[in-house]
């Protein structure tokens, strides 16, 4: 350290060996110089073009050098370094990311693969030149505002004339000194056609578009502006009963980096899988084995919640106006960018009228002079002047038609014609090219007096050209809410000791309970008739006596609990229904009363609210009379768990014993199809399938003809291949029109889902063969449209009744032929009536003792058996 000399107060002199340097102004200039340097030329881009500054330099570099030949990206990265003065890694790894996109430059040579992460091949060893989309939208040089390169020794442009939103397109990330910017790429035709739709004053939406594809969810988007989200999924589906494929990921992610979030999930517990096959290519192609007894559905949904199978993306857009970053949304951003597309085309229109009519000027003047024979005027004058003086003198009489006085510069041009020019001269020719100057300037007027007719035409032209192979790729859908806890996997098992009050995973030499997962909530039950939830740990006291401790399902009204209690020491004795939809953590809640002294007599957690019958045995004492009972927990309604519940009796119970198990009170469950989101639901959402008991099962039938029944779970998956989904009738016949490719002929077929745990096709493998219809009606009714023959009258439609034509076989049988004829459609039309016969359920019917039974007839009538018994 320096030393410093510091006056004290009296004016005597201290030496310090410390020195205190301020740095205010020096963190005011220097800091701030950097942040905006980093800010305007480094991270963030233009609005004006949509580029960074070495993105323009790059292309400004690549139109320098273009020959219409690939170039080595070696050799343009060093031409861009006149203009970029940083290092060649920086330009050229912003030219291969700007290649990824395949939308500017034409590559060749190893670029990387943005679906597996693999880095592109070294700078000398590939080559880019500019696309003809690039060529045609990027450049213009005489409306381009140019200004000195960093060393002022080149000239580069400020922003190039982009006619197209060309940032919305590509998208843009970066970093800067207190800011950042995430704009996400966008569908290259959606952009066309919404700025077609700004120039008709019509509203429009834009929402993104990945070249990894994947599947997206845009309810947050926000317009691309600060607070929005989106979330993104890989496109996953079942390949077979033990194998999943993952053949589309997510925006931000590849293969290498999926599969890794995949098995750190297993290694956690998360999920369970056997092994995981990465066969990218080309396209994505990820298939994950499960180990047998897994469920295919519950690990999709388990994919998406523990691994980079869905990723949320937050956008930001930010850009630079006027050397200010601004925060804009999306949809100005492209307004912004179709009204500056608009305004650069005028430019051009302009700039091509000017030049027009300087042609159309300059032949007028030239046809002027060799017409006129003007030239000979100049033989006798000796000074330029005179020339000069003798040509205009002689082009006066003839240029009154002229749209601009004559120059000297234009009498100079006139001079500089050679003699051979003259000999030559064709005045019709000459006339024709005047005419068609003048058509030029007519179409240009008209363009420039229609401009954003113009524009649109423009803008409708670019889609043409260019947009065929632009599809969108990423599938925009609603997303249900995974509950992580419902999809996991129980990979930990958990113990209790009920006397002193313990619950735990550590606990292994006390009494198992159930499997659960390390993100599980565990519902526990005392006998003092306290209750509390929990998270699952190694071991947590949560109160002495436990008589019920499970996982806990939020929100789950299905289970109910039903407990006989004391209130308080030699208090009244309540019964109660209730379940346990929700409540706060590691709270305590009490289900008495609150009386000191109150204790649980009878407790069962029932996952379907079945209702017991038990007995109710009294202690002897005084005078009671009726001392054993019985009490069905179905007349019990069903309330919240603070309700105080029935009183059973003031006396003192002795014991409670089970008489009869209990059948569940609750309704059959309605289910929901949810087409949006593509799952079941019991909210209300879609389509009402129908109310389900235990053993109801969902049809469903797929394009391939593939058919099967499944156990309503509200995790599975369902597919766009779909075609049929309904609750399933064993009884009621499936109808199938279909073309059957090997023997080229049209079948119809009824059969019935022979086993209702396979899944079957029930036709043909062939490649041409096609199902053509399929109802499950009981009586359906097609009508099939014929191809005309050439040369003859068109057949007839004909209307079939399936159920007339061909009676109920086997599932595997071809059916019966429907026609050798060429089939242009088949339409299903109103089936033929049907009545149902109602069946009486078990519990409906009455029960007669045999020895009661006299006699009994039977009497027809519609469809009911009359029973006469003795009285």
């Amino acid at each position: 350290m320096s030393e410093e000399v510091n006056m004290n107060p009296e004016g005597s002199e201290e030496h310090s060996q410390d020195t205190i340097t301020r740095v205010g102004g020096m963190y005011k200039d220097w800091f701030l110089d950097y942040a905006s340097y980093v800010i305007l030329e480094r991270a963030v881009p233009a609005i004006e073009d949509g580029f960074k500054p070495v993105q323009r330099r790059i292309m400004h570099s690549m139109k320098d050098l273009d020959d219409g030949r690939y170039n080595k990206v070696a050799n343009i990265v060093g031409h861009t370094m006149q203009y970029h003065p940083h290092g060649d890694a920086s330009i050229a790894d912003a030219m291969v990311q700007i290649g990824q996109k395949d939308l500017l430059i034409d590559t060749q040579g190893n670029w990387g693969n943005i679906l597996t992460g693999d880095s592109a091949a070294a700078s000398r060893y590939i080559e880019a030149r500019l696309s003809k989309f690039a060529l045609e939208v990027i450049f213009s040089p005489k409306i381009t505002e140019w200004q000195l390169s960093y060393d002022g020794r080149k000239k580069e442009p400020v922003n190039l004339p982009v006619k197209f939103p060309l940032l919305l397109a590509q998208g843009a990330e970066g970093i800067a000194v207190g800011l950042s910017t995430r704009l996400l790429p966008h569908n290259f035709n959606e952009l066309l056609d919404a700025s077609v739709k700004h120039l008709k004053g019509k509203r429009f939406t834009l929402y993104p578009d990945f070249p990894t594809a994947g599947i997206m969810d845009v309810s947050n988007y926000n317009d691309g502006n600060r607070g929005g989200k989106i979330r993104v999924r890989a496109k996953i589906s079942q390949l077979d009963k033990n194998t999943l494929v993952i053949n589309e990921i997510p925006y931000g992610t590849n293969t290498s980096s999926l599969i890794d979030s995949i098995l750190k999930a297993n290694d956690k517990g998360k999920i369970k899988i056997k092994k995981i096959e990465d066969n990218t290519a080309a396209e994505v192609e990820i298939l994950v084995h499960l180990p047998a007894n897994i469920s295919p559905d519950k690990t999709i949904d388990a994919l998406y919640a523990f691994t980079a199978c869905e990723t949320s993306i937050s956008p930001l857009a930010c850009v630079i106006e006027d050397n200010k970053p601004l925060f804009i949304g999306v949809s100005e951003i492209l307004r912004r960018s179709t009204d500056n597309t608009v305004e650069l085309l005028k430019q051009e229109l302009e700039i091509e009228l000017k030049e027009l009519e300087e042609q159309w000027h300059f032949a007028s003047l030239e046809r002027i002079f060799i017409e006129n024979r003007i030239y000979r005027e100049i033989e006798e004058e000796e000074t330029w002047e005179g020339v000069i003086k003798a040509i205009d003198t002689g082009l006066q009489p003839f240029i009154k038609h002229l749209k601009r006085p004559v120059t000297e510069e234009d009498i100079t041009r006139l001079t500089e014609i050679r003699i051979k020019r003259i000999s030559k001269f064709d005045i019709d020719k000459a006339q024709q090219k005047i005419d068609a100057l003048e058509g030029d300037i007519e179409r240009v007027k008209h363009h420039l007096a229609h401009l954003i007719d113009y524009a649109i035409s423009y803008f409708e032209g670019l889609k043409k050209n260019y947009g065929k192979d632009k599809q969108r790729q990423t599938e925009i859908r609603v997303f249900d809410d995974i509950e992580a806890q419902k999809v996991v996997i129980r990979n930990s098992k958990l113990y209790v000791n009920r006397k002193e009050g313990f619950i735990g995973t550590s606990l292994k030499k006390d009494e198992y309970v159930c499997d659960c997962s390390d993100i599980d909530d565990i519902i526990v039950f005392t006998a003092s008739g306290k209750m509390m939830v929990t998270k699952v740990d190694a071991k947590t006291f949560v109160g002495k006596d436990i008589i019920h401790v499970a996982v806990f399902k939020k929100k789950d009204k299905r289970t109910i609990y039903n407990m006989i209690y004391s209130d308080g020491k030699g208090g009244p004795t309540h019964i109660k229904r209730f379940y346990v939809a929700s409540v706060t953590r590691d709270r305590e809640y009490d289900l008495t009363n609150g009386k000191a002294g109150s204790s649980v007599l009878y407790f069962t957690a029932n996952p379907n609210g079945e209702a017991e019958v038990v007995t109710i045995l009294l202690r002897q004492k005084g005078s009671i009379k009726k001392l054993k009972w019985d009490v069905d927990f179905a007349d019990i309604l069903i309330k919240g768990r603070n309700s105080k519940g029935n009183i059973v009796t003031k006396y003192a119970i002795k014991r409670i014993e089970l008489k009869e198990k209990g059948v569940s009170t609750l309704k059959p469950r309605k289910i929901w199809f949810d087409e949006t989101v593509k799952r079941l639901n019991v909210d209300g959402r879609g389509e009402l399938l129908g109310a389900f008991k235990g053993e109801d099962r969902l049809l469903i039938i797929n394009k391939n003809g593939s058919i099967k029944t499944i156990t309503p779970e509200l995790t599975t998956h369902f597919d766009d291949k779909m075609i049929v989904l309904e609750k399933w009738d064993p009884k009621k016949p499936i109808s199938a029109i279909y073309y059957e490719g090997e023997k080229e002929r049209y079948y119809v077929k009824r059969f019935l889902v022979e086993n209702e745990n396979k899944e079957d096709v029930f036709v043909s493998e062939h490649p041409d063969t096609k199902l053509e219809l399929v109802s499950t009606e009981w009586r359906p009714v097609a009508e099939v449209d014929f191809v005309k023959p050439r040369g003859k009258d068109p057949k007839p439609k004909q209307e079939i009744d399936l159920e007339a034509f061909i009676s109920v076989k086997g599932i595997k049988a071809l059916g019966n032929q429907l026609t050798a004829d060429k089939i242009k459609s088949v339409t299903e039309l109103d089936p033929l009536p049907y009545e149902v016969e109602e069946e009486v359920a078990p519990e409906d019917m009455e029960v007669v003792d045999e020895e009661n039974v006299d006699n009994h007839s039977e009497k027809e009538g519609d469809g009911q058996i009359t029973m006469e018994l003795e009285e």
